[in-house]
């Protein structure tokens, strides 16, 4: 074979040899490199090279926040109460050397770890604060582990409790006493409904009383008020009445003077004879006569006049009771 061949053969040897020395950290994460089986460097992301036979990458490590979920660990409570609990941490490699060389296996170190933290913080609880102090027990264990973890390169950021199962008979016990606790606030609130209920109704009747008082109230004020007007309107309208018939009256009473006064200053005008006024003292007296008095006093001046009047009236009269009481009239006045 001739030598060219070999000298070809071994440049493609060195080229494959070269290439495969290339590393390319991706990112988020960092290789740690090791030269002649110590410590070298820790890469970061981009392209490296490892010198041929030399260096080697002992351990790749993600930066990126991790999740790890541990199963359940059996711990007692300080009422001997024996539960299980599972818990889920939450952690990020911040330094990776010492995560690769402070611990042999971190994720197991940090479940141990984790596990007699959590048995020391319940242990001085009882069972009831167990159940209610999570907030308590998830910050004693985070403070805890990141101070223990610290030296390995690892923060824990967060530690839940995921779960808390007490046994079977506990679980019973608080089921029923769950079940009874919600009767007893449907009962209260039941009853708080019917006492609220009862309590409205007795104030709507309240209300409705004291509207239907008020009512009867103004009604009978309104009813007062109007029986007051009509009485006053009553009383005005009798007086306007009377005032009326009295000025009427009056009235009546002036014009009758009035016609009196004019017919005797007509009289008085005519200038009349003894006969004329004679005349007319038989017409006063006859009107007199007309009264209910029993006896009268003829004046003695009219008296034969009277007589005349009282001859002629019955002898122009035709009717016998006429004749009757003609005379009479004439007896009576001689």
């Amino acid at each position: 074979m001739p030598g060219y061949v070999y000298v070809l053969l071994l440049i493609v040897f060195i080229v494959i040899v070269l290439v495969s020395r290339i590393r390319i950290v991706p990112q988020a994460n960092v290789y740690v490199v090791e030269r002649f089986g110590a410590f070298y460097k820790a890469w970061s992301t981009g392209i490296h090279f490892l010198v041929p036979f030399l260096d080697r990458v002992a351990k790749r490590i993600s930066i990126k926040e991790q999740v790890v979920d541990f199963k359940p660990q059996a711990v007692i409570t300080k009422d001997n109460v024996t539960m299980q609990i599972d818990t889920v941490v939450f952690f990020q490699v911040t330094n990776s050397v010492q995560y690769a060389y402070g611990v042999e296996h971190p994720i197991a170190a940090i479940e141990n770890l984790t596990s007699t933290t959590l048995r020391n913080i319940i242990g001085e609880l009882e069972l009831d604060a167990t159940l209610t102090s999570r907030d308590f027990i998830n910050t004693r264990i985070t403070e805890t582990l990141d101070q223990a973890t610290d030296r390995w390169g690892i923060k824990v950021i967060r530690v839940e409790l995921k779960n808390i199962l007490p046994p079977n008979e506990i679980r019973d016990a608080m089921e029923k006493q769950m079940k009874a606790e919600r009767e007893k606030r449907e009962k209260i609130l039941r009853a708080q409904g019917e006492r609220e209920y009862q309590v409205t109704v007795a104030q709507g009747e309240k209300e409705a009383k004291i509207l239907r008082a008020e009512a009867d109230k103004e009604a009978a004020i309104l009813k007062a008020e109007a029986d007051k007007e009509a009485v006053i309107l009553r009383g005005e309208a009798i007086k306007e009445q009377k005032k009326r018939i009295a000025v009427g009256e009056a009235e009546a009473i002036a014009l009758v003077q009035k016609a009196t006064a004019e017919a005797l200053e007509r009289l008085n005008t005519a200038n009349p004879n003894e006969a004329v006024l004679q005349l007319k003292a038989l017409e006063a007296f006859e009107k007199a006569a007309d009264g209910k008095a029993t006896k009268i006093i003829i004046p003695s001046e009219i008296q034969g006049l009277a007589g005349l009047a009282a001859g002629i009236k019955e002898t122009i009269a035709s009717d016998p009771s006429e004749k009757t009481a003609a005379a009479a009239n004439n007896k009576t006045a001689q």
